[in-house]
């Protein structure tokens, strides 16, 4: 399944499409000089997705904080304790709630510190709340230096860390990095390299178009366009946008940041006595105090997690919508059915974190919108084992199935599809399956842990397990007054060998 959001337009006037499914596993890479458009490329990018995936921004500048009236997402104020900060992030996973973590007015150290921290409780969150999060990290050449500067080692380490986290071991946590930087050589090398799609603005340096060049596999001579770029037209590359080096001019948005490029204005008439109007001190001049400027008060942590406690607003609709057409309990179950069954369909969806399916799935329930509530997760799991039992419609209708049911809730809800598949052998009289398949249904390649699996339910008292005069292996389950037929434990894993058939 592909779901394309609008960048813009390319050459001709061809809509610029991105692959939010594909970005989410390759990453992206933005870079461009001051007045590129980096800031306004990522906000239309945080604007097409928001009602697709959850979003985090890094942002140093708080820019991006007027999304929250747009699109709802939390301001998070970055001048917080460990703890706080820890206790935020985690709830924004828990909750699936998109959120800007501010950072204006905070020295280098300290942004550096929190980001860090922010991103790390990001990443250790709990395998259940592994859901896909596009995390945006604008200026991240401030977080991921090439080379220490004037902040402290410590707080270098820190942010490197967590950002080397998100770029190379975030994916299988459903992390996916957009970073955006001014130059490409003050940005850690090991960060940059592991995005996969690249849009490349306005640079000048030499030593920053030849980067870009290469990632772009361009030969020096053609380095030179990146000068000649204007603002808002990038270099696009990748397999969520483009697999040749495509222009890319992005269309416009619907929020703006608070603060803006400067413009041209004329000035005033000089009086006629300006050098005493500026060389005169006002005589309660030094009596007034000197004025600084300082950061905005953080929100109380109380109304940050009191906010994230409410369901998360639904995106406002240009247009009123017809409402949902009603269907009965069978068609809706049959809508639920095919995304399932399109999910399951792919080879890698074994080994895909439930998380990560499940978001899948909502996407592809709100496609075809299926009326009312959405499944919970658990719910989620349920109906996926025991779609990965592979029972037929004819075992499913009867009594013994339903039995069979009603056992698999005596397990946790990883193993129920485990058990789920041994037990709609045994109710169809088929072959034990071998090792390889068990080890798919609970989405492992270790045939250990499979054997590992069916003694546990043995030690529990929901099978026993015993063998033929050849050697294989026959499960019995007792409360069902059913068994396998012998099977190879050794054997190759089935859902393999129809595939290779298939093909």
């Amino acid at each position: 399944m592909k779901v394309g959001i609008d960048m813009g337009t390319v050459q001709g006037g061809a809509p610029a499409r991105l692959d939010i499914e594909e970005l989410l596993a390759t990453r992206l890479l933005v870079q461009g000089n001051s007045g590129s458009g980096k800031s306004h490329l990522l906000r239309r990018l945080l604007e097409q997705s928001a009602q697709w995936v959850q979003q985090v921004i890094i942002d140093p500048e708080g820019d991006f904080v007027t999304l929250s009236d747009r699109f709802g997402h939390v301001v998070v104020d970055g001048e917080r304790t460990e703890a706080e900060l820890v206790g935020i992030a985690t709830r924004i996973r828990q909750h699936r709630v998109s959120c800007v973590l501010s950072l204006e007015g905070l020295e280098a150290d300290e942004q550096m510190r929190a980001a860090g921290i922010f991103l790390n409780a990001l990443f250790d969150a709990d395998r259940d709340y592994w859901y896909p999060v596009l995390v945006v990290v604008d200026e991240a050449q401030l977080f991921a230096p090439a080379a220490g500067g004037e902040v402290s080692e410590e707080a270098r380490k820190l942010s490197l860390g967590a950002m080397t986290n998100l770029m190379c071991r975030g994916r299988k946590r459903g992390l996916a990095g957009v970073i955006a930087t001014q130059r490409l050589a003050k940005l850690a090398k090991n960060v940059a390299a592991e995005a996969s799609n690249f849009l490349m603005g306005r640079t000048f340096l030499d030593i920053d178009m030849a980067r870009a060049a290469d990632l772009l596999g361009l030969d020096r001579r053609q380095a030179e366009m990146f000068r000649d770029l204007p603002r808002g037209s990038f270099v696009a590359l990748g397999p969520a946008l483009s697999r040749r080096p495509l222009p890319v001019t992005i269309g416009a948005v619907e929020t703006s940041a608070r603060s803006t490029s400067p413009k041209l204005m004329p000035l005033p008439d000089a009086p006629q006595d300006v050098e005493d109007l500026i060389f005169t001190p006002d005589p309660d001049e030094f009596a007034r105090p000197p004025v600084r400027r300082a950061p905005p008060a953080p929100r109380p942590t109380t109304d940050i997690l009191t906010e994230l406690s409410r369901a998360r607003p639904e995106p406002v609709q240009p247009e009123a919508r017809a409402p949902a057409p009603e269907i009965s309990v069978e068609e809706r179950e049959s809508l639920l059915d095919q995304a399932l069954a399109e999910i399951l369909a792919n080879p890698d969806a074994a080994f895909r974190a439930d998380a990560e399916l499940f978001q899948d799935f909502l996407v592809r329930c709100r496609i075809r919108r299926v009326p009312g509530a959405p499944l919970s997760l658990p719910a989620f799991r349920r109906k996926m084992a025991v779609a990965r039992s592979g029972v037929d419609p004819e075992t499913a209708a009867t009594d013994v199935w339903a039995r069979a049911l009603d056992l698999s809730r005596s397990v946790t809800e990883d193993l129920q599809g485990v058990f789920l598949l041994v037990a709609q052998a045994a109710v169809r009289g088929l072959a034990c399956p071998s090792d390889a398949r068990i080890a798919r249904a609970y989405g492992t390649h270790s045939a250990r842990r499979a054997r590992r699996l069916l003694g546990y339910f043995e030690e529990q008292g929901l099978v026993v397990i015993h063998s033929d005069l050849a050697g294989h292996r026959i499960v019995a389950f007792p409360d069902l007054a059913c068994e396998t037929l012998p099977g190879d434990a050794n054997g190759p894993d089935l859902a393999d060998s129809h595939r290779d058939a298939a093909e």
